[in-house]
C-alpha cells in the first residue's frame, strides 16, 4: 500500500515536472493573446497538482499512522480470524488488503489518474486500492494465517491427579521445595483360633479351644520434604511418628475359664525413615505414557517388633503361665528394606490412568533375639522377611480448575518369612489389597488438600484407612 502511493507520488512529480517545462517554454514564446491564455491554463494546473501532491502527502501520513496501528494489533486481529470472528468490524483479510484503511478505488485505475475531475479528497483513493489478481489474493492468505508470536512451550510435565497411592507420579519443578505433612489412621481387626489339644476321633477335639479376637489402631503423623533437582529428577525424604494401639480378647490359655479378657498394649515412637529419589523416564502425550522410576530405601529406625517385651514368664517356646503377646506396639519393622518400582501416568482427556509395579526387598538379620518378661533374651538367629511384589492402577478425574477425583486399587503379594532357612510355622504367602477413593482440592498455587480413603478386600488387609495430606510448595 505505501509502494503504490510512492508511485503515485512520482507520477504526480513528473506531471509537474513536465507541466513546469512547458510553462518555462511558453514564457520564452512572443506575449501575444492565444499564449497568455495557455500559460495560465499551465499555471491553474500547476496549482490544481501542487494541491493533489500536499493532499496525497497528508493521505501518506494517515496511513503510516494507521499502519503502525495495525502492526500493535494485527496479531490479535488474525487469530480472531482464525476463530472466525472479527474485531472491531475489522478481519484479519481487511488488515492484509488495506482495506480498514479506507474504501476500494474503482476497479481498473492504476497509477495516477486525471485528477482535473476528481474532488481532492478522492486523491488518496487509487492510493489505498488493493491490488488485483491472483498473487494479491495468495499473499492475503499468507498473512491471515502466518502465526503471531512464538507459541507457548510444550507441557512436558504429566498431569497433575488426586493422590491415593504412597508414591506420587507429578515431580516437583527444578528448584522448588514441597514440604507435605501427612496424616494417616489404619484400623484392622481380626480373629485368630488355635486348636490346642489332639483328636481321639474326626470332630471329637480333647484338649482347648483358643480362640483370640484382635483391634488394632495406627496413626501415623509424617512431614515428607521434595525436592526438584532438575525437570525430571527429584528426591524425597520422609520422616513419620507413629502411635498404635491393639486390643486382644481372649481366655486364658491352658485354663478352664469361660471368661474372656482383654489384654491392651500400645506403643509411640519414631518410625522407620524413609528417602526417595524419582527421574521421569520420558516426555509422554495421550498415546504414550509418562514413565516415572524411582528407589526408596527403608530405614529401620524404628522400634522393631524384637525390641518390645513379650509376655513369657519363661521362653515362649512352651510357655504355660503367660498370654506370649507383647506387652507394647513396635513402631518399626526392624529391618532395612530397599523398593526399586516404576510409575506410569496416561492421560486421555477428560480422564488420567495411572498404576504403579514395585517389589521391595527386605535385609535379612543375624544373631536376632526376643525379649520376654523376666528379662531374658531368647534367641531367634537370623531372620529373613518375605519379600512384597506390589502393583497398583486407577484413574483420576478434573471435575474443574481446583478439584480432582481419583479411585483405584491397591495389591501386595507378601512371600513367607525365614527364620535360618526355613519357612517360619505357619507362615504363608499374604495377599492384601485395597480400594481406595482419593479427592484433591486446589486452594491455590502453593496449598492442596489431598484425602484418600481405602478400605480392604482381604482378610489380611487393614480394614480402613484414611490419608489427609497438605503438600505446600515453596
Amino acid at each position: 500500500m505505501r509502494k503504490r502511493s510512492m508511485q503515485g507520488i512520482r507520477q504526480a512529480g513528473c506531471s509537474t515536472l513536465l507541466l513546469l517545462g512547458g510553462l518555462a517554454h511558453a514564457q520564452n514564446l512572443p506575449d501575444d493573446g492565444p499564449t497568455a491564455a495557455k500559460l495560465e491554463a499551465l499555471k491553474r494546473e500547476v496549482a490544481e497538482q501542487a494541491a493533489v501532491l500536499d493532499a496525497m502527502k497528508r493521505s501518506m501520513a494517515q496511513q503510516e499512522a494507521t499502519i503502525r496501528e495495525l502492526r500493535s494489533i494485527v496479531g490479535v486481529d488474525a487469530l480472531a480470524n482464525k476463530r472466525g470472528g472479527q474485531r472491531g468490524g475489522v478481519t484479519g483479510a481487511d488488515i492484509a488488503t488495506g482495506a480498514a484503511t479506507a474504501p476500494a478505488a474503482a476497479s481498473g485505475n492504476t497509477g495516477l489518474p486525471n485528477t482535473r475531475n476528481v474532488p481532492v479528497n478522492q486523491a488518496q483513493a487509487p492510493a489505498q486500492a488493493p491490488a488485483q489478481g491472483p498473487a494479491n489474493g495468495s499473499t492475503t492468505v499468507a498473512q491471515a494465517q502466518e502465526p503471531v508470536g512464538r507459541p507457548p512451550e510444550r507441557d512436558t510435565r504429566p498431569p497433575e491427579i488426586a493422590p491415593i497411592f504412597d508414591q506420587p507420579g507429578v515431580l516437583t519443578p527444578p528448584g522448588r521445595l514441597v514440604v507435605e505433612p501427612a496424616f494417616q489412621y489404619g484400623y484392622s481387626s481380626n480373629n485368630r483360633v488355635a486348636l490346642v489339644g489332639y483328636t481321639v476321633i474326626p470332630a471329637i477335639l480333647i484338649g482347648l479351644i483358643d480362640v483370640r479376637e484382635v483391634k488394632t489402631s495406627t496413626y501415623v503423623a509424617s512431614v515428607a520434604f521434595r525436592y526438584g533437582i532438575t525437570k525430571r529428577l527429584e528426591i524425597e525424604a520422609k520422616v513419620p511418628y507413629v502411635h498404635s494401639s491393639g486390643s486382644t480378647i481372649s481366655r486364658e490359655v491352658f485354663t478352664g475359664t469361660a471368661v474372656d479378657n482383654v489384654f491392651n498394649s500400645s506403643g509411640s515412637g519414631l518410625g522407620d525413615v524413609e528417602a526417595t529419589l524419582r527421574y521421569q523416564l520420558n516426555y509422554g502425550n495421550d498415546r504414550m505414557p509418562y514413565f516415572v522410576g524411582w528407589l526408596r530405601y527403608k530405614s529401620n529406625t524404628g522400634k522393631s517388633p524384637f525390641d518390645v517385651v513379650t509376655d513369657c514368664v519363661q521362653r515362649c517356646i512352651g510357655n504355660t503361665t503367660g498370654t506370649g503377646l507383647p506387652l507394647g506396639m513396635p513402631t518399626g519393622t526392624g529391618f532395612h528394606a530397599i523398593q526399586p518400582g516404576i510409575t506410569w501416568l496416561l492421560p486421555t482427556d477428560p480422564a488420567v490412568f495411572f498404576g504403579t509395579f514395585s517389589y521391595l526387598h527386605n535385609f535379612g538379620r543375624d544373631n536376632v533375639s526376643r525379649t520376654v518378661l523376666n528379662g531374658q533374651k531368647e534367641p531367634l538367629g537370623k531372620i529373613e522377611p518375605g519379600d512384597i511384589f506390589g502393583f497398583n492402577f486407577g484413574m483420576g478425574l478434573a471435575l474443574n480448575e481446583r478439584a480432582s477425583f481419583s479411585i483405584g486399587y491397591d495389591q501386595s503379594i507378601i512371600w513367607p518369612t525365614k527364620q535360618n532357612g526355613q519357612t517360619v510355622p505357619g507362615s504363608v504367602r499374604i495377599t492384601q489389597g485395597s480400594l481406595l477413593v482419593g479427592y484433591s482440592y486446589r486452594f491455590s498455587d502453593r496449598y492442596t488438600l489431598n484425602i484418600s480413603v481405602g478400605a480392604g478386600l482381604t482378610r489380611d488387609t487393614p480394614d480402613l484407612q484414611v490419608n489427609v495430606r497438605l503438600p505446600i510448595t515453596f
